[in-house]
Order: C-alpha cells, then sequence, then structure tokens
C-alpha cells in the first residue's frame, strides 16, 4: 500500500528525452527509443493490440467494462490506438474502456506533443489527451473521455508500488495487460518477479498479457504467477516477443494492514441507483453513476443546492504542503481532477463562462509572512500547479495591491455552485424529485426504499448518502461524527470596490470576481452555531477581513452601508479531521466486535474484510471546499459500487472511509482503559 504521510512532497521527475534523427524519443535514463522508428503504429498494435486479441474480445463482450492495464504509459500511443480501436468496435453499445497506466518518468507536455504528432491519423484523440494530461503531480490520475464511456487512470508511480497498490484492492478486474516498460537490460526493476504476482491478484481469470520481450526472466516469473505464457513471432526485426493467459490463481498478497476497507466477495447489483442530497455532494455523485448508464433517482428535501452548496459564488481552493499527508494528497489530487471535470463543462457548453463561473486563475495570499517557502523550491517544478509570487506581481495579475505574496493557481478561479449543480444532472439517466420533506430509509425485500414525508416511495439497489449535516439523522449513520459550522457570506455591489478584481482572491477570507455586478465575499466559521439568520455583525467581520488583506480598500469598505448588505448563512457539513466522509457504511456493531483486538495493539493485522450494509454509502463533510472535493469523491463511491478500480490510492481511499471513526474510537477506547 502506498504510504506518503510525512515525506517531503516534491514533483514526479519527467522523462529526459533525446530526439533521434528519424524524430523518436529516446529515454537518456534507459537508453532506450519509446516505440519502433520502422513504424510505431505498427508495432504497438501488432503486440499488444492483436496480442492480447482485444478487437475480437470487444466484439464478443458488447455491454460492461473492458479493462486494460499497461506498464508503461510512454508516449500514450498504446492507449490512443486502444481508444480508436475501442470506438470502432464498441459504438452503439453500452461498453465502456476502462485503461490503467503507470508511469515513474512521465513525459513533459512538449515533449509528449512532439512525440504525437508523428501519426496525423491520431491527431484527434491525441488533442483531447492533451486537454486532460496531468501535471507531473505524485499519485493516479482520472481523466474521463467520450462523455465518461473511456476511463484512463495514469498513475505517476513506481510500476511495482502501483501494482501492489491496484492488487491490495482484491477486486481482480483487468482483462488485458500491456508490459511496454523499457527493455529489461536497461530497466529491471520494471522486469522484476515480484511485479507479476502483483499483476496475477489484480487480474480476472482468463486476462491476457502481451509484451515486446521474449527475454526467459519474463517468461518464467509471469508462468510462475498463473500465466500460460508462448513466443510468437516479434515485430520487425525483433525474433520473438511474449503473450499469455491466466490460468491459475496465484496465493493473494498478504495485507499488511486490517483489510476493513475491503468489502466480502459479493457481486454488487448496479440495476439502479437512490442519492439523497441535492448539493454538490448528490449532484456529483449522481452524474458519476449516470455515466455508467446506471439510472439515478435523485432526491432532495427541498430544492437544488438550496443549503451549504447554495452561494452565488465559491472559489475552486486547494492546500499545498511541503510534506505529504492524507489531508495534502486529496487536496492536490481532487483540485486536479475537478480542474479537468469543469473545463470540460465550459468547453461543452453546460457552463457558461463569466455567468456561470471563470477559471481566471487565483490568488492565495500568505496569512504570514514566509508561509510558502518551504515548498517554493518544488513548485517551480511544477508552474502549472501554482508558484510564489510577490504582492507586487499578484497586484499585475489581479488588478488590486494584496498586503502581502502568496501563491499563484493559474488554473483555478470562481464558480457558481448552484449552476454547477444544475448542469451536472442534466443527463437522460438522471431523475430529480425535489421537495420531498423528511426522507426515511429502510432496507426492504432485498433493496433500500427511501421515502418522501408524503408518502411517495422510490426503491434502489444502491443509495447514496448526501446530506450534509443531515446525514446522520439516518439510523444507519446515526454513529457518525459530524459536525456543523455556521459561515455567512456578504454580497457586495461591485460600486464598492475602487478596482475591478480579475482574479479569485482567497486570504483569510475569499472574493471571487464580481458577477451580474456583485461580489460573493465570506465566509465566516462559526462551528456548532445553528442559527442561519443574517447578522450584520458578521457582514462587517467579512468586510474588515477584506480591507486587513487589501489596504487600498479600507477606506472603501468602511463607508459600506452594512444595513443594505444581502448575504447567506448556511450550515457547512465538517469531520473532526478535516477529510470528508467517503464510502461504504460500515455496521458499527460488527465492526467493535470484529476489530476489538485493535484495542490491545493498533498495529495488529486483522485478516478479516468489514462488514458493510449492502449497497449503502455516504459522500458528506466537505466542508468548505465542496466545489474541490466532492467531484473526486463521486468518482470514488461509483467506482466503489460497482467494483471497479479506484480513481485513488488504496490509503487515501481508507483515510476517507467512514469507518475510519469506528477503528478510532476502538483504538482509543484501548488506550484509555
Amino acid at each position: 500500500m502506498i504510504n506518503r504521510d510525512n515525506r517531503l512532497w516534491a514533483p514526479c521527475e519527467e522523462a529526459d528525452i533525446e530526439w533521434t534523427a528519424a524524430g523518436a524519443p529516446r529515454s537518456r535514463m534507459y537508453g532506450d527509443i519509446y516505440y519502433s522508428t520502422e513504424d510505431g503504429l505498427a508495432e504497438s498494435r501488432y503486440v499488444f493490440l492483436e496480442g492480447n486479441r482485444i478487437a475480437e474480445r470487444l466484439d464478443l463482450q458488447r455491454s460492461a467494462v473492458f479493462r486494460v492495464g499497461e506498464l508503461g504509459f510512454g508516449s500514450g500511443l498504446n492507449f490512443l490506438l486502444t481508444w480508436l480501436l475501442f470506438r470502432e468496435r464498441a459504438a452503439g453499445t453500452g461498453m465502456r474502456l476502462h485503461y490503467w497506466s503507470c508511469e515513474r518518468h512521465p513525459l513533459g507536455c512538449s515533449d509528449l506533443r512532439k512525440a504525437l504528432a508523428a501519426w496525423p491519423e491520431l491527431a484527434d484523440l491525441a488533442t483531447q489527451l492533451m486537454a486532460l494530461y496531468p501535471l507531473p503531480v505524485p499519485g493516479q490520475h482520472r481523466c474521463l473521455f467520450d462523455g465518461g464511456r473511456v476511463t484512463l487512470d495514469l498513475c505517476w508511480e513506481d510500476a511495482g508500488d502501483a501494482l501492489a497498490d491496484l492488487a491490495g484492492s482484491g477486486l481482480g478486474a483487468m482483462d488485458a495487460w500491456y508490459l511496454d516498460g523499457f527493455a529489461p537490460s536497461g530497466n529491471a526493476r520494471m522486469w522484476d518477479a515480484e511485479l507479476w504476482q502483483s499483476l496475477s491478484c489484480a487480474s480476472r481469470p482468463g486476462a491476457t498479457v502481451s509484451t515486446f520481450t521474449a527475454a526467459g526472466d519474463v517468461r518464467r516469473g509471469l508462468e510462475a504467477a498463473g500465466f500460460a505464457m508462448h513466443k510468437r513471432r516479434g515485430f520487425g526485426r525483433k525474433r520473438e516477443s511474449l503473450q499469455g493467459t491466466l490460468v491459475s490463481a496465484v496465493t493473494p498478497i498478504a495485507d499488511t494492514v486490517t483489510p476493513w476497507d475491503r468489502y466480502g466477495p459479493r457481486v454488487p447489483d448496479t440495476s439502479s441507483v437512490i442519492v439523497i442530497g441535492g448539493g454538490l455532494a448528490g449532484c456529483m455523485t449522481a452524474a458519476a453513476f449516470a455515466r455508467r448508464d446506471i439510472p439515478v433517482t435523485l432526491m432532495e428535501r427541498d430544492t437544488l443546492a438550496c443549503r451549504g452548496s447554495g452561494n452565488p459564488q465559491g472559489v475552486i481552493y486547494t492546500r499545498l504542503s511541503h510534506r505529504h499527508s492524507a489531508l495534502t494528497d486529496l487536496s492536490v489530487l481532487s483540485y486536479l481532477y475537478a480542474l479537468r471535470l469543469y473545463a470540460g463543462m465550459f468547453d461543452e457548453g453546460s457552463l457558461r463562462q463569466g455567468h456561470d463561473g471563470d477559471l481566471c486563475g487565483c490568488f492565495q495570499m500568505e496569512t504570514e509572512r514566509g508561509q510558502f517557502t518551504r515548498i517554493q523550491a518544488a513548485l517551480r517544478e511544477v508552474p502549472g500547479l501554482a508558484g510564489i509570487i510577490s504582492a507586487e506581481s499578484a497586484a499585475e495579475r489581479c488588478g488590486f495591491s494584496p498586503a502581502r505574496g502568496g501563491l499563484w493557481l493559474p488554473a483555478s478561479g470562481w464558480l457558481d455552485p448552484r449552476a454547477v449543480c444544475a448542469a451536472a444532472i442534466q443527463h437522460e439517466r438522471i431523475s430529480l424529485v425535489d421537495a420531498c420533506g423528511g426522507i426515511s430509509l429502510e432496507r426492504r425485500d432485498g433493496h433500500w426504499v427511501a421515502s418522501s414525508a408524503h408518502g411517495n416511495s422510490h426503491r434502489a439497489a444502491i443509495v447514496v448518502i448526501a446530506a450534509g449535516v443531515q446525514s446522520n439523522a439516518f439510523p444507519q449513520l446515526d454513529w457518525l461524527p459530524l459536525r456543523s459550522v455556521r459561515g455567512q457570506t456578504s454580497t457586495l455591489p461591485a460600486s464598492c470596490l475602487p478596482e475591478t478584481p480579475r482574479a479569485a482572491f482567497c486570504h483569510s477570507g475569499y472574493l471571487a470576481p464580481a458577477r451580474s455586478g456583485e461580489h460573493c465575499l465570506g465566509a465566516t466559521f462559526d462551528p456548532g452555531d445553528p442559527d442561519v439568520s443574517l447578522r450584520r455583525d458578521d457582514h462587517r467581520y467579512n468586510l474588515n477581513r477584506l480591507a486587513e488583506a487589501v489596504p487600498d480598500w479600507e477606506q472603501a469598505l468602511g463607508a459600506v452601508d452594512i444595513a443594505a448588505l444581502e448575504g447567506r448563512a448556511e450550515l457547512r457539513c465538517a469531520s473532526p479531521d478535516y477529510l470528508p466522509m467517503v464510502g461504504a457504511v460500515p455496521d458499527p456493531k460488527d465492526w467493535v466486535q470484529r476489530y476489538a483486538a485493535l484495542a490491545e495493539n493498533a498495529r495488529r493485522v486483522i485478516p478479516q474484510t468489514g462488514n458493510y450494509h449492502p449497497g449503502l454509502f455516504v459522500n458528506t463533510a466537505h466542508g468548505s471546499r465542496g466545489l474541490t472535493t466532492t467531484p473526486l469523491a463521486a468518482e470514488l463511491i461509483a467506482s466503489q459500487a460497482c467494483r471497479e478500480p479506484a480513481p485513488v490510492n488504496r490509503q487515501l481511499s481508507r483515510a476517507l472511509a467512514p469507518g475510519r471513526f469506528i477503528i478510532r474510537d476502538i483504538i482509543r477506547q484501548g488506550r484509555q482503559s
């Protein structure tokens, strides 16, 4: 299981490329080319697509999901060819393609663009890949294409670590493998025998594998992992290559942690879904299931985005630190995924530029001098993520003079959460049922039944509770330690400011550029305060913080008539550790007994998977970062419900799982006894 906690944060080391006389990329580190200089397209098609009989299997499967795993993403050529073949063979079907690939040294954007320019027949797909190609930020990055029919998971990780993490999920999900690392003679680590057991555990029975090499160590290692291997004619000047089929399962890799996050072998029923809660978490969750062609009933007690997701503007925000932690990694990876998603929504027209939001950049002012100094060197390697700038440079970008320097987030900006919610559920597979009043939930005849206060009931195999602070009002979640935080925003007429902000601004509060002549300004932070009536003192508090952040505005803000200001006050849902609660809902009474031994030894590995309410999930406690974290959280829940490889590594998934609080309570009680 990948664990980076407390390690220094640093970007991935990108590939060091030189270009051959024929215009092909070559790795200086490994002394090898990325694809054949004779005919790279033909080589990839022969070795990997034909070697795994992809076309034949797509024709036969015709439904569900076909999953391809790859060691060595390189130039992305194999992915593009697989995607192209999928488009040709699976058109008009309900089939989806899930492509999982790892790469320790990803190509930089300019090198990738140059490499793919050699294949004009792939130009359309290559352009789409380049638009979503992740920055060299360590971790797993999910990219969606063709309306979600094609999922690309790119793991910027060591192959051994990434494979072990995938195998540790216990899914055994992959249908085919492309082994496309650099030659064993130059990159022995990519062909280590320990990888093959992980690869076998991550595969379905009958999964296939192919590679360009015919090295005996590779063949014997794969055979020991349960693959029946044989040689076939190689491509071009290569005499032989290998292909094989998984014919016998190997012993699963022993868990190094108690596998409470894993489910039993039950086959999930994904015929229908109910999502309870019409805020960002609920709407994003509904959209994630709809992309998988699953009908969703979205139930809301009032109207869409009327509670914590009802502010007219919010900022897409991330949290950077010089050290890894679950909170830092979630903040960065969810931020990057959200930006890819929102950019696509603007491109397709479901969000309107300037009206529903604007990815105009965001300046995050340091709250104390030197706050970001320890991450400055690392950020120089990923300017597309963030950069440290002076107050003077910030003034040039933002159109006003902040009190201090800080972080410039070039791809960030602001959004109208209400518009995001409405756009997310514009899908033929989503039915909105609002004005439900109080919603009750019970298990009946093998299904979940959710009933409105008016007596109308809906049945589904899967239910996701995304009801914010009201989530633990359901008896299945009455143990969940949710925290309510009151926040008040102020609506400030643009005419009150002497300058026109051109970018979103985060300080101890936030300010968004004007929308329809008004700025959204906020927000207060009052844990445990249930009163949502507007307070003049809170308007003054918001204005005073902005005046401290932009001293030039002090006089103008001091002259604002507080009594005339409008705004909103609502309750945000948070957790004790500031991480969202995302995942399957456990049976707490069973867990207290099942994992009682952890009270005596927290590091003890109890080899029992978790017992969960069948088909019940929760997605809540996103605090003030809902625009950033809910899209990735929704993908995580849909992946878990459908038994798919997750969009985050296992450690991060465990850090988000609601069951973590049960485990912590068991351990804490043991220490106190």
